[in-house]
């Protein structure tokens, strides 16, 4: 069965420096006309980084959410920018740290029914430390927690970010099939 959803016109409502918002007309898989609300995104990189037993974690606060989170060190992709690239820019900025290899471990959609942006998350390896330069706008605290820390402020609402999630839970599954 084709499940596909045809645009037939796209109609900007909102261009700016972060995200563009589009009504679409389409077609639904049987034929009917419906309206699509597209937020259009650059995407993300974001950045695991794992050192003896503790992962980085940056406290910043989030203006849309009118709190202070935690998260992966992680940015907004330039449009057309390599994500790697973009990964491996984040945690230097926000953590002063520099992997010799980020690997990618997953692509996460954060919210698919009404955008396309798209995170690219990354493990650092072979980490080394520097001085953090974060953007002039960007205010954050660097926090090394242990794992088995952060895994119980997932389970408490402590951690709320998905990208940050995701990754966590992700190492977690990944290490405990090593065990095994």
């Amino acid at each position: 069965m084709d499940l596909r959803e045809r645009t037939l016109k796209k109609h900007y409502v909102y261009r700016g420096k972060t995200v563009n918002l589009r009504v679409d007309d389409a077609l639904l898989p049987d034929g009917r006309a419906c309206v699509r609300e597209i937020v259009e995104h650059p995407g993300g990189a974001a950045v695991l980084c794992v050192q003896d037993g503790c992962v980085a974690l940056v406290k910043q606060f989030r203006y849309a959410y009118g709190e202070e989170i935690y998260e992966i060190p992680a940015g907004k992709l330039e449009r057309g920018e390599d994500p790697a690239l973009a990964a491996a820019r984040e945690l230097g900025e926000e953590t002063g740290l520099c992997a010799a290899r980020l690997t990618q471990r997953l692509v996460l959609y954060p919210t698919p029914g009404y955008t396309d942006e798209k995170i690219y998350i990354y493990e650092a390896e072979e980490v080394s430390r520097g001085e953090t330069h974060p953007d002039e706008d960007e205010f954050l605290f660097l926090e090394w927690v242990p794992l088995s820390r952060a895994y119980e402020m997932i389970a408490d609402g402590g951690i709320k970010d998905g990208k940050t999630i995701a990754a966590l839970l992700l190492y977690r599954m990944r290490h405990a099939e090593q065990k095994a």
